[in-house]
């Protein structure tokens, strides 16, 4: 079947770091959920490449019987696709690698992240650049001219290059899409018995976007121990569903709280799983707010994969209640950034960026993106509309 995205041309932010890696590594890793259009972006960047997939169960059979004899009929430079179901194949292209010293020779494409990273951990650390591919980019949607009229429609349909380039009702793709998620990956990486327990568990982890991640709260509500619930939170995080962000608590002892929050990688899936149908449903819906946190932390993470930047994003809390949604460290200093959903301003929406500044006992460069429409500079603090999230390069 070919990759939904290849209906319909974006130019992928992530091209240019691709680009950029073949020039100085050997091997070039990238990783990402299904369907956030990584085929299609090899393909579009390398057409002048072979591309094989380790999906094909008669190529993944000839990968494991014959190393050698694999990589002499697809000679490089190769891209293969869900390299992480061959992971012995890894020793037979370091020693290719070596042997030609030559830069650019392999791509290796997964979406299962642990399992692809560990057989590079251990075959190709030192010849390998990594580099992570998330859904489309709110830049990447204005640019191709299909971004959402609204920020509830862009909550609601998420980034997943399919809803766009077929034009795709967002409820049916999900449901498939996680149907599929269930059946491939939940299967193939954990020994999972019961789906509709682990869909469940979904629902829940859905419900607590943008929310400390509390095992014990979360394993309770769907009636498992909290060691699975661990694990389970593992397997999502393995195949890119969601994203444990951690709290800033450098040189600041036991006031600051210590537990990760967790985010969906893509609002569109959450959205589904919370049973949103409609952007009238969005606007009224509880989670509206932290679909949008969401949504922001997100951003930041794809404008971080694409210039190969591995700082961590952080947010800031204490254990008395102040806190920032989101901090992060670049450039030599640390940017501040607030998230609220409403449209209009509130004086009171600033308080915590000050808060905070003053525990820090530092400048920061502070930042409030919100649902509105206009952008301005306000008591030294960046106060930027969601729309123009697009124009960060």
């Amino acid at each position: 079947m070919p990759d939904p995205a290849t209906q319909a041309t974006y130019h992928r932010s992530l091209t240019s770091l691709l680009l950029q890696s073949l020039q100085q590594y050997p091997v070039v890793v990238v990783t990402g959920a299904r369907q956030v259009g990584k085929s299609t972006l090899l393909r579009q960047a390398l057409a002048h490449w072979r591309m094989v997939s380790l999906e094909d169960l008669d190529m993944r059979e000839f990968a494991q019987s014959d190393p050698r004899a694999f990589l002499k009929r697809y000679p490089a430079p190769l891209i293969i696709d869900e390299a992480q179901h061959v992971p012995q194949l890894f020793s037979y292209i370091q020693t290719a690698v070596d042997h030609s010293g030559r830069m650019g020779q392999y791509v290796l494409s997964g979406s299962q992240q642990f399992s692809l990273l560990a057989g590079v951990t251990q075959s190709l650390a030192g010849r390998a650049s990594l580099l992570d591919m998330h859904p489309l980019r709110l830049k990447e949607l204005v640019d191709a001219n299909v971004a959402p009229a609204s920020l509830d429609g862009y909550l609601l349909k998420g980034g997943y290059p399919a809803v766009y380039a077929r034009g795709l009702d967002p409820q049916r793709f999900y449901a498939s899409y996680v149907a599929s998620y269930l059946e491939r990956d939940v299967r193939s990486l954990s020994a999972v018995h019961d789906l509709g327990i682990f869909q469940r568990f979904m629902r829940l982890c859905a419900a607590r976007t943008g929310q400390l991640l509390n095992l014990n709260g979360l394993a309770n509500d769907c009636g498992i121990s909290q060691p699975t619930a661990n694990a389970w939170v593992n397997l999502l995080e393995a195949s890119f569903i969601v994203k444990r962000i951690v709290p800033y608590h450098r040189n600041f002892g036991k006031r600051l709280v210590k537990t990760p929050k967790l985010y969906f990688l893509d609002t569109g899936l959450c959205a589904w799983l919370l049973g949103i149908t409609s952007e009238r449903d969005m606007q009224t819906h509880y989670a509206r707010g932290a679909l949008f946190e969401t949504w922001v932390a997100t951003e930041a993470l794809k404008w971080r994969a694409v210039r190969g930047n591995a700082q961590p994003l952080y947010f800031w809390r204490d254990n008395i209640g102040n806190e920032v949604d989101f901090l992060l460290e670049q450039d030599g200093g640390i940017t501040l950034v607030e998230v609220k959903s409403g449209q209009t301003l509130s004086q009171s929406w600033f308080s915590a960026l000050a808060v905070v500044q003053r525990h820090l006992g530092q400048q920061t460069r502070n930042a409030l993106l919100y649902g509105g429409d206009v952008s301005a500079n306000r008591s030294s603090v960046d106060v930027v509309a969601w729309r123009d999230l697009a124009l960060a390069e």
